[in-house]
């Protein structure tokens, strides 16, 4: 797994420096800037939440399969640190959006760090199934397989792509609702490609992950339509 392990550094170091781009070239406009110096309670409430879910619905993804030992996820650590970053703000009575620096810098860490779950191959337990389509890819166990961790780190790209060209042009949508955009699109690209993973099922067709990724999609609805209720003209 140490291929994966440079992966998921790189993922960090991808991150960090989109996220200083962005910052150096006052991309997001003036939004209010918080750093683990000016407001530690919330990177600690977002790290601790994201490290929480992170392990227990990998973690459990993986004992549902009976594979029984410790995992991460990175669905796991978004859901996780959204809820405890929410709670921190309800906390401080604070209603506004606080995610929107951290939109690229997420976007990119997934795309690079899917990279490493589909080279780490058949022991990472990201691969998908079967498939007869010409771009499928033989982890060494003579299956030939969707390869739904390029698929994930594409959509990231893309939503990528399209946010930095949104933002760029001032669109209000973007600048204001950035973040609930980003995990409503992860939550639909990623129910999307669960359809295609051999994972356990909770219930019909539908997994651990489609659940998360069902209630990314009504978090992000809901924020989004929460806001235009305290602005309706906007």
């Amino acid at each position: 797994m140490v291929i994966h392990t440079v992966f998921d550094l790189l993922a960090w170091l991808s991150a960090a420096l989109i996220g200083v781009i962005v910052a150096r070239v006052h991309l997001l406009g003036p939004v209010k800037k918080r750093t683990p110096f000016t407001d530690p309670g919330y990177f600690i409430a977002l790290g601790l939440g994201a490290l929480f879910g992170a392990i227990l619905i990998g973690s459990l993804n993986l004992n549902l399969a009976g594979r029984f030992v410790l995992g991460h996820s990175i669905a796991g650590a978004i859901i996780g640190g959204i809820v405890a970053v929410e709670i921190y703000k309800w906390t401080q009575g604070i209603r506004q959006s606080t995610g929107l620096a951290f939109v690229a810098p997420l976007a990119v860490g997934i795309a690079v760090g899917r990279w490493g779950c589909f080279l780490a191959g058949l022991p990472d337990y990201t691969y998908g199934t079967a498939t007869d389509l010409p771009w499928g890819v033989d982890f060494g166990d003579g299956v030939t397989r969707h390869p739904v961790q390029l698929y994930e780190s594409a959509s990231m790209l893309a939503f990528l792509f399209l946010f930095v060209w949104k933002v760029a042009h001032r669109s209000e949508l973007f600048l204001r609702h950035g973040f609930y955009l980003f995990v409503g699109w992860y939550g639909v690209q990623r129910f999307a490609w669960e359809f295609l993973k051999p994972y356990p099922k909770l219930f019909g067709p539908f997994n651990v992950f489609h659940v998360l990724c069902f209630a990314m999609v009504a978090y992000s609805l809901v924020m989004i339509g929460r806001d235009r209720e305290f602005h309706p003209a906007r």
